[in-house]
């Protein structure tokens, strides 16, 4: 009987330290408003990602603080049974989109939103001094990656969905020949893909460069529209009498100085080594939405000098990467969902009117998934879901949040104490 004792003893103490486990794991999560201006409809979760959420791992316990311009109002969160309150100080995370400003920071709090910081970004320098200062966790959206570094979550797809559509609404002005309604107006992707079916193309060809979210985004439009992929040596060597497009990664428009033909890793670690080889594409291009990831070293995609040749035929350019004087030389600032296009005069190097003859049309939004904010939402939380919700009750078994966390108790994390500098205000 002794033994049998012992076994039932330590089948109790294995369920108690269970229990305490798991009382370990209660989280409480709060949806806090967004209060940045402009203001930004976007939201981590959905009313139906939350109801997930707390099916899902019932320990969670999840508010909403009220918002009047949500795209999801208080009363589609009450409905699946979430709490809607004023005041969150009781959460423990506190998840957003945006940067919080900082007299609304709450003190000692676990916080998830793009910080913009990790480019030593002059403009949130105090954001990020004052979030040590309030010993506050910061997990910067931007930065939740798996082990290879690969982002996770993100509104990249959402980015190309809204580019590629205000690319071909750029084009119909630019041609006077069709108008689009802007895409805030629309409610999600499938309107935005009937107005587009509404249009009729001539024979343009449009080239894509980038694969990943963004990228692979404005693809989905591409192919609502029908429009025909073709492959590099088609586009460059075959005239059509449709519109086509061709989807081109680094290797198609970058090339070795020295000739030898290696492979993406080799780009990776050596962009210095390679040369543009975009212009055999500007050549023979009529539009160009540019959803690639540019890297630190890489060489610009084309030049300004590249931008006045007579081959250079590209005159609508949709940069939803958007980097400012940067490797799409047309790109000289970014545009606003109120006003998203520019003119850009390859001689003059300066903005004009985009109805001017000699004018490369613009279309450089910087928040374009802000136009796209239900279907932006429901996506993120999806991904959030999947990646990030989990490793509050798995002990963070695959790193995912030790990865992401910046501050810790008034300190920047190891991983990201080459920001010191930024915060003292020495760089």
């Amino acid at each position: 009987m002794v033994g049998k004792d012992n076994h039932i003893c330590h089948i109790l103490a294995a369920l108690l330290n269970k229990q305490n486990i798991y009382q370990n794991y209660m989280t409480t999560f709060g949806i806090i408003k967004e209060r940045k201006n402009p203001p930004d409809r976007r939201v981590v979760f959905s009313p139906k990602g939350l109801n997930d959420v707390m099916s899902r791992f019932p320990e969670a316990s999840v508010k909403v603080e009220s918002s009047d311009i949500r795209i999801f109002n208080d009363t589609a969160y009450r409905n699946v049974g979430v709490e809607i309150t004023n005041d969150i100080s009781d959460c423990e995370v506190l998840l957003g989109v945006k940067e919080v400003p900082i007299e609304a920071l709450i003190p000692n709090k676990k916080y998830f939103f793009f910080s913009h910081t990790i480019k030593k970004q002059p403009y949130n320098r105090k954001l990020l001094k004052a979030i040590l200062d309030k010993n506050i966790e910061l997990y910067d959206h931007e930065v939740i990656v798996n082990q290879k570094g690969w982002r996770l979550i993100g509104f990249g797809r959402y980015a190309g969905i809204v580019g590629a559509y205000s690319g071909f609404r750029a084009f119909g002005l630019k041609n006077e020949s069709f108008t689009l309604p802007k895409a805030e107006t629309l409610p999600d992707q499938k309107a935005l893909e009937a107005e587009l079916s509404k249009i009729n193309l001539p024979n343009i060809k449009i080239v894509l460069t980038g694969n990943g979210k963004v990228g692979s985004g404005a693809k989905e439009i591409l192919d609502a529209m029908r429009i025909k992929e073709v492959s590099v040596d088609e586009y460059l060597n075959t005239e059509f009498d449709e519109a086509v497009y061709t989807q081109i990664d680094v290797l198609d428009y970058n090339k070795r100085k020295d000739g030898q033909l290696l492979d993406k890793k080799d780009f990776y670690d050596n962009p210095e080594e390679y040369d543009s080889d975009f212009m055999r594409f500007a050549k023979v291009s009529d539009v160009y939405m540019a959803g690639h990831f540019f890297g630190d070293g890489a060489p610009y995609i084309y030049t300004r000098e590249d931008a006045k040749s007579e081959d250079f035929k590209i005159r609508v350019v949709a940069d939803i990467s958007c980097d400012i004087d940067g490797p799409v030389a047309t790109t000289i600032r970014s545009s606003t969902i109120a006003d998203p296009i520019y003119g850009y005069h390859p001689h003059k190097e300066e903005e004009v009117d985009f109805k001017d003859p000699e004018a490369i049309v613009v279309m450089a939004v910087d928040n374009l998934p802000c136009e796209l904010p239900k279907d932006a939402s429901e996506g993120f939380g999806t991904m959030f879901m999947e990646h990030v919700i989990p490793a509050f009750f798995n002990n963070d078994i695959d790193g995912v949040l030790k990865r992401a966390r910046m501050t810790q108790s008034g300190k920047l994390t190891d991983r990201y104490s080459y920001l010191q500098d930024y915060v003292d205000g020495k760089e």
